[in-house]
């Protein structure tokens, strides 16, 4: 699985980016097959909306997953950029076992 990850209106510190690389990595165990058929890219997203905010930060995570006959995409938005890594996670989890299902 070939991971990669892009930060906006934030610094990205090595600890976030193994946060990231660990939690969506473990969802190669789901799509052994797919990446032995033609390989999986993932591309993620994490940063800020906006630094307009009077309530504190507002982060977000995105996520894509390449499969080789379909792309998988979550989001989630919020105060914790760790908890919204997770969601998205979560998220994904749900869309690969739709994916298996139909294929």
């Amino acid at each position: 699985m070939n991971i990669n990850i892009k930060a906006t209106n934030i610094d990205i510190t090595p600890s976030i980016r193994e946060y990231a690389e660990t939690k969506i990595g473990s969802l190669s165990k789901f799509i052994e097959r797919s990446e032995k058929e033609g390989g999986v890219k993932v591309e993620i997203e994490i940063g800020r909306l906006t630094r307009h905010h009077r309530k504190g930060d507002v982060f977000y995570a995105e996520a894509m997953v390449y499969l080789p006959k379909r792309i998988l995409r979550a989001e989630n938005s919020g105060p914790d950029l760790r908890a919204g890594i997770d969601e998205v996670k979560d998220k994904l989890k749900i869309e690969i076992e739709k994916y298996k299902a139909q294929y």
